[in-house]
C-alpha cells in the first residue's frame, strides 16, 4: 500500500529548525526539486521515496545540529543523480553550486554494467572516499543516509537487511566513531547488530534491560551523589549501560556475552577546572585502578574528544568512570559536525580528512579503507618531541610513525631515533611507549626502506607514504630498465637512438598514446608494452632504412648494481641465485620476476622473446647488506665444522644452529654468515659446489 509523504509538515519542521535566513533559499529549492525529482517514485515499504532523503536532511539538522543550507540541499539531492535520469552532475551544479555538486557526487553509488556487486560496492566505497578528500562533509551525509536506511530497513528481504547490516558494520560504524560522531556510532552498531545477530541480540537486550535496574550499580550512583552534594559540589551523575555495540567484538565479528566494563557513570560538572575537581572526590570515594586515569581534557584525542576517564573495581565489579562537561559531551556527540562550523578547527579537520581519506580514492589502494577505519578504534598513546610537542598515535606506533607524524620529508629520511635522552639510537621499527620522548635522525638524502616495515607501522600516513615511495623507485626502475631495452632492441634492428629525441616522435608518442619518452620506456619496463610492437611504429613511421641486421633470439641485458626487494623478486620455483650468469626475468608493473633460463614454468606463461630480459649482476659492486643463511639437511657437526674453516676468508661466520636432532650424528644445521657483496658470496658458493656436499641458499634482500 502506497502511503504519501506530508511535504508541508515538513517544511514548517525544518523551518523552525532553520529559521528565515534567506541564505536558506538553497535548501528551499533543492526540496522543491527533489520532491519533483523523486515524484512516483516509492520506496519498498510503500513510503514515498522522497521521504528518505528528507529523513537525510531532517537528521542532519535535527539530531547533528547541521545549518548549512549547501550541506542539507546535498542531503535532499544524494539520490537524484543516482535514480532520476534527467539529473546529471552538470545539472545538479548549474542549479546549487559547484560544493552540492562535488558532495552529491561523493555520496553517488558506483554502478557498472557486467560488474559484480562486490566490485561496485568497492568502487562506491572508493568515490565516497575520494569524495570525502575534497569535501568532507560528504561523510556526514552518508552516514545520516544508512542511519535512516536502517531506521527502516524492515520491508527489505533478509538477505538484503543483512547486507546493509555487515557493511554498516564493517565500513559505517566504524567510519562514525573516527570523526567522532560517537552517538550515531552506537546508533549504527545496534540497528546493524539486531539484523545482523536477531537470536542473540534479543538475549543481550534482555540482559543489558536487567544491568540497568542493578542495584549494586544504582548504589554506586547514589553514593556519589550524596557525597557530591555533602561536599558542596553540583554536577550531574547518571549510569549508562552499554547497549549491543558494547559486546560486538570488532576482530572477530562476533557478538559476546560478557565485557569487562558492562556499565558506565557519567559525572557532568559544569566547567573544565570542576571536572578536576571532580575526580579528586572520586578518587577519595573510589580509588581508581592503577594506571587507568587517562585525561584527554589536557590531551584531547585525536578526534577532539575531551574527558577523564578513570577505571575503579567496586565490589568486584570494573566502572568506567567518564567526567565531562556539558559542552564537551556535545562535542563527543558532534564529533565531525563541531569541527567543520567551528572557524578555528576547520582547516585543521579539512587537512586531517584529506590526509586520512585523499589516498583512497585512487584505483591502487595504498592502505585499505579497512585498514583505515580498524586504526581508528585502537587505544592511543601519547608521545613528544624534544621541544614538547605532543603527537598523540595509535598504540603500538614506531620510530618512523613519529617520523611521518612530524614532517613527511622527515619521516622519509629517517634512520631511526634517540629515545628518553638515550644515546643508543633506536631503529626506525621501534615500537614507542605512551610518553617516550623522541629525537629523529635524519639522513642528507631520502633512505629506501624495505618493504616489511610497512607491516610494523600502525599509522595510515606512514603507510601510504612509504607505499608511495616503493612506487616511485619501481617506475624510476621499470623506466631505466625499459630505455635500456629500447636502445638494444633499436640497435638489433640497425634503427638510431637519436631518433628518440628527434621532433617527429611527439607524433609516434601521439601513436603509441603516451606523453613522454620516459612514460614509454616505463610502460615497457613493466611489460605493458611489447617491444615488437614499438619497433615496428618507429621503423615504419620514423625510420624507413632496412635493419642493419635482422633480429635473433638473443635477448636483451640489463645490468644491475643493487638486490633491493622494492624492485626485484626471486621466483620459487627455480631459486635463482644473484650470482649466476644465465638469469632472465618477467617484465612487471612490481618490478623483476628473477628466473632461471631453464625454469620449467616460463614455457607454462608462454612468453615470448620481448617479454623476458636477461638479468645480470655486477658482482663486486653489488652489495649484500643482510646476514645469509645456509642450509644443510644432514652433516655431522665434525665435518660440518671442518667444511666452514675452509671457506673464503672473506666469509664471517656469525652463528650455527642444529634445526633437527637425528638418533645419529647427522643433523639438520642453520649456518648464518655475512659477506661483502656478490663477489665474495659467489667465491662461497662455488668453494661449497666443489665439496659436493648439499646444501640450500636462498638469498636475502
Amino acid at each position: 500500500m502506497k502511503k504519501t509523504f506530508d511535504l508541508q509538515a515538513y517544511r514548517e519542521e525544518l523551518h523552525q529548525l532553520l529559521g528565515d535566513d534567506a541564505e536558506n533559499d538553497l535548501f528551499w529549492r533543492a526540496l522543491d526539486f527533489a520532491s519533483q525529482a523523486h515524484d512516483q517514485q516509492w520506496r519498498r515499504s510503500g513510503d514515498a521515496y522522497i521521504m528518505h532523503p528528507c529523513g537525510v536532511a531532517l537528521i542532519l539538522s535535527r539530531e547533528l545540529h547541521v545549518r548549512t543550507p549547501g550541506v542539507l540541499a546535498a542531503a535532499l539531492l544524494h539520490d537524484t543523480v543516482e535514480d532520476v535520469e534527467e539529473v546529471t552532475p552538470e545539472l545538479v551544479e548549474e542549479m546549487f553550486g559547484e560544493d552540492v555538486r562535488k558532495m552529491v557526487e561523493g555520496c553517488t553509488k558506483v554502478t557498472r554494467e557486467g560488474s559484480d556487486p562486490q566490485r561496485n560496492r568497492q568502487e562506491s566505497h572508493r568515490s565516497l572516499f575520494a569524495g570525502a578528500a575534497v569535501k568532507p562533509e560528504v561523510l556526514v551525509i552518508k552516514l545520516a543516509d544508512r542511519l535512516h536506511n536502517l531506521r527502516t530497513l524492515s520491508s527489505m528481504p533478509k538477505p538484503k537487511r543483512q547486507k546493509i547490516a555487515d557493511e554498516s558494520l564493517d565500513i559505517y560504524a566504524p567510519l562514525a566513531g573516527r570523526l567522532g560522531l560517537f552517538g550515531i556510532k552506537r546508533e549504527l552498531y545496534n540497528l546493524a547488530l539486531a539484523q545482523k545477530f536477531p537470536n542473540q541480540s534479543k538475549k543481550l537486550c534482555a540482559k543489558i534491560d536487567r544491568l540497568t535496574q542493578d542495584p549494586a550499580a544504582l548504589r554506586v550512583v547514589d553514593i556519589l551523589r550524596e557525597n557530591f552534594a555533602q561536599a558542596g559540589f553540583v554536577c550531574g551523575v547518571e549510569l549508562r549501560t552499554k547497549d549491543l555495540w558494547g559486546y560486538y567484538d570488532t576482530k572477530n565479528r562476533i557478538l559476546v556475552q560478557q565485557i569487562e566494563t558492562p556499565q558506565e557513570v557519567h559525572i557532568v560538572p559544569t566547567s573544565r577546572l570542576d571536572c578536576y575537581h571532580a575526580m579528586g572526590l572520586l578518587n577519595q570515594l573510589y580509588p581508581p585502578i592503577p594506571r587507568t586515569i587517562r585525561d584527554f581534557i589536557a590531551n584531547p584525542k585525536p578526534t577532539g574528544y575531551q574527558g577523564i576517564h578513570s577505571r575503579a573495581n567496586i565490589g568486584g565489579q570494573k566502572y568506567l568512570f567518564k567526567i565531562r562537561s556539558e559542552k564537551m559531551g556535545e562535542g563527543a556527540r558532534f564529533g565531525l559536525v563541531h569541527d567543520l562550523t567551528d572557524p578555528r578547527r576547520q582547516q585543521v579537520r579539512y587537512r586531517q580528512i584529506q590526509e586520512e581519506f585523499g589516498s583512497l580514492g585512487n584505483e591502487e589502494e595504498i592502505v585499505s579503507y579497512r585498514e583505515l577505519l580498524e586504526s581508528g578504534s585502537r587505544k592511543e598513546i601519547y608521545t613528544y618531541t624534544p621541544k614538547g610537542d605532543l603527537f598523540c598515535l595509535p598504540s603500538q606506533s614506531t620510530v618512523l610513525d613519529f617520523a611521518f607524524r612530524v614532517h613527511t620529508e622527515i619521516g622519509h629520511s629517517c634512520l631511526g631515533a634517540r629515545i628518553n635522552l638515550k644515546r643508543e639510537q633506536f631503529p626506525p621499527g621501534q615500537r614507542l611507549l605512551d610518553g617516550d620522548m623522541v629525537e629523529i635522525i635524519c639522513a642528507k638524502k631520502p633512505v629506501h626502506f624495505e618493504p616489511e616495515v610497512v607491516a610494523l607501522c600502525q599509522t595510515e600516513r606512514a603507510r601510504s607514504e612509504l607505499q608511495r615511495s616503493f612506487r616511485e623507485r619501481r617506475r624510476l626502475f621499470c623506466t631505466r630498465v625499459g630505455a635500456t631495452l629500447l636502445h638494444q632492441e633499436m640497435r638489433r634492428h640497425g634503427i638510431p637512438v637519436e631518433l628518440l629525441d628527434q621532433p617527429e616522435m611527439a607524433l609516434m608518442r601521439d601513436v603509441l598514446h603516451v606523453a613522454s619518452n620516459d612514460e614509454l620506456f616505463q610502460r615497457i619496463g613493466e611489460g605493458r608494452r611489447r617491444l615488437g610492437a614499438i619497433l615496428y611504429e618507429i621503423r615504419h613511421g620514423l625510420c624507413v632504412r632496412k635493419p642493419l641486421q635482422p633480429p635473433t633470439g638473443t635477448l636483451n641485458r640489463v645490468d644491475l648494481d643493487a638486490l633491493d626487494p622494492v624492485l626485484v623478486k626471486f621466483s620459487d620455483c627455480c631459486t635463482p641465485r644473484p650470482t649466476e650468469r644465465t638469469l632472465v626475468a618477467l617484465l612487471r608493473s612490481s618490478g623483476l620476476s628473477v628466473h632461471r633460463i631453464g625454469c620449467a614454468k616460463l614455457p607454462e606463461l608462454q612468453v615470448q622473446r620481448e617479454d623476458l630480459v636477461g638479468v645480470r649482476w655486477l658482482l663486486r659492486k653489488t652489495m649484500l647488506v643482510k646476514p645469509q643463511h645456509l642450509f644443510f639437511s644432514s652433516i655431522a657437526r665434525g665435518h660440518l665444522l671442518r667444511l666452514l674453516a675452509g671457506a673464503p676468508e672473506e666469509t664471517q661466520l656469525l652463528s650455527l644452529e642444529a634445526l633437527a636432532s637425528r638418533k645419529d650424528v647427522e643433523n639438520a644445521w642453520d649456518v648464518t654468515f655475512r659477506v661483502v657483496n656478490l663477489h665474495e658470496l659467489a667465491q662461497l658458493l662455488r668453494y661449497l659446489d666443489a665439496s659436493r656436499q648439499p646444501y640450500e641458499y636462498l638469498v636475502e634482500l
